[in-house]
């Protein structure tokens, strides 16, 4: 092979641009990828955190829900209790009113039999002092007769 000078300079100027590269051009460019390196990394260890701040957000979202769903729950349920107690409550107060109307009807035919019985007792004893009258065809005196009369008027 036949080296002349033309050779030998292309050779000299290609490590003098090597050179230049080295020493001007390729930090910059080492300088710029590293950076993008490094942000690329900082994207994407942002990006786990983001994803695990989501599970997290997303865990504490169920949890919340169901603590709200339980907390639901539990007050239908003591609204439930209370309008069974309320039902309660009213069923008893009609119980109670119902037996006091039964015992004051009790009580008002009880009245209501004795004067029967107090009638009935005045009008057979009228009947009584009628028929014995009657009977012995002269009169009786109610006044006189009183005390007789009474006492018929109890074994009736």
């Amino acid at each position: 092979m036949n080296m002349n000078a033309t050779f030998i300079g292309q050779i000299i100027w290609f490590a003098m641009f090597v050179a230049f590269c080295m020493k001007f051009v390729w930090p910059p460019i080492s300088a710029a990828l590293d950076e993008r390196k490094q942000k690329i990394a900082e994207g994407l260890s942002a990006a786990d955190r983001a994803e695990r701040d989501l599970e997290l957000a997303q865990e504490k979202a169920s949890g919340d829900l169901k603590e709200a769903k339980a907390k639901a729950a539990e007050i239908i349920e003591q609204a439930n209790r209370r309008a069974n107690q309320v039902v309660e409550d009213a069923k008893g107060q009609a119980r109670e009113e119902g037996d006091r109307l039964i015992v004051q009807a009790q009580a008002e035919i009880e009245r209501e039999i004795n004067a029967a019985r107090e009638q009935l007792r005045r009008e057979v004893a009228a009947l009584a002092l009628a028929g014995a009258e009657k009977v012995l065809a002269s009169e009786v005196n109610p006044a006189a007769h009183k005390q007789m009369l009474d006492q018929l008027a109890a074994e009736l």
